[in-house]
């Protein structure tokens, strides 16, 4: 997919400068139209949500599906920008939001069939920039100072890796090196968080949820961080494991981690501590989803799916049509879920 993505870049930049004055700019994937394919529902795909009833996926060069029945049919909708897309999120049937490369955010209004940019890498560095410059006083105003101008000077190159609203206005949308900004307005506006994240050693930030008690992130080297009210920070959660969470779920104060080498970790108090979930996982494993019946699905790159009737204290694998790198799931109605990886996206039983 990457080597298709370099040849078609390159025709466009002969084209271009054939086509074109020797003074006009080539275009970017930030200003290129998401290429319309019949082959996108088989091409990798790596993230997919429900809005209602709808399955909305995800993926590469700017490729977003959409399904009304339930994954058996999907049609790919118009995208502003051919950015890769990694995650995806629907708070409601109509409000939703994308995220991936260069720093892009998508925003939808009609349950996924149409999106605009809210967001790229150039405009959050300017808003970081910003932000700090303000930064007059106190011990560290000097570093995020620093920071923002070395991200304002690197431009639109770091990718935001998850998003997550927990209403109509109130989002969060984390990335690599501890990008992290919350918006209070629907993405209208954007307020940078990168100096109140327990992270000073700029470890990516993978994965964000929220439940009751809270919202929350997992990251690099076993980050787990929980927005206190009080304070206005993302504060520290021990963990008893230090490689790398991909995922996070929450439910009331039950939490799930899961990550490098098939671990999975589980809290019933908030975070406070942690037990490891007994599993035959081995692979990373890349994403995971609640059902309705209190069922967690957990996914891995190496095509295993694994799931818990207990809560997440346990996962046994279950069986599935035909194994691909599975990247993305969610619900999909009773007993199924919709499953996304290298091979676009399908729907599985769970018996």
């Amino acid at each position: 997919m990457f080597f298709r993505w370099r040849i078609r870049f390159a025709i466009l930049l002969i084209w271009a400068s054939v086509s074109l004055p020797a003074e006009a700019v080539f275009l970017t994937p930030l200003d290129t139209p998401a290429h319309m394919s019949p082959l996108a529902q088989k091409t990798r795909l790596s993230a997919v949500a429900r809005a209602g009833r709808r399955l909305v996926a995800v993926g590469p060069m700017g490729h977003i599906l959409v399904s009304d029945d339930a994954g058996k049919n999907w049609k790919q909708v118009a995208v502003p920008l051919s950015s890769d897309l990694v995650a995806v999120q629907f708070p409601t049937a109509k409000q939703g939001w994308a995220v991936g490369h260069d720093g892009v955010v998508l925003h939808s209004d009609d349950g996924g069939l149409s999106w605009v940019k809210q967001l790229d890498g150039k405009r959050a560095a300017e808003i970081i920039d910003a932000y700090y410059k303000k930064f007059s006083a106190g011990p560290d105003a000097a570093k995020w100072q620093d920071e923002a101008k070395r991200l304002l000077e690197e431009g639109a190159d770091k990718p935001f890796l998850d998003v997550l609203f927990v209403n109509e206005l109130e989002g969060y949308v984390v990335g690599a090196f501890n990008l992290a900004l919350r918006t209070k307005d629907g993405g209208k506006s954007w307020e940078p968080l990168i100096d109140r994240i327990a992270n000073e050693q700029g470890f990516h930030l993978y994965s964000l949820a929220a439940s009751d008690s809270g919202v929350f992130i997992a990251g690099e080297q076993g980050l787990i961080r929980r927005w206190d009210l009080q304070h206005e920070r993302f504060m520290a959660l021990a963990s008893p494991y230090q490689g790398s969470f991909f995922g996070i779920l929450a439910k009331g104060e039950t939490l799930i981690v899961f990550g490098m080498r098939g671990n999975i970790l589980r809290s019933t108090d908030g975070g406070q501590s942690w037990r490891a979930a007994h599993s035959d996982a081995t692979d990373g494993i890349t994403a995971g989803t609640l059902l309705e019946d209190g069922r967690v699905v957990l996914v891995t790159q190496g095509g295993q799916m694994l799931v818990s009737k207990d809560g997440g204290d346990s996962f046994v694998s279950v069986k599935v049509e035909k194994r691909m790198a599975f990247f993305g799931v969610a619900p999909a109605g009773k007993d199924a879920v919709a499953v996304v990886g290298t091979n676009g996206v399908r729907i599985e039983t769970i018996e």
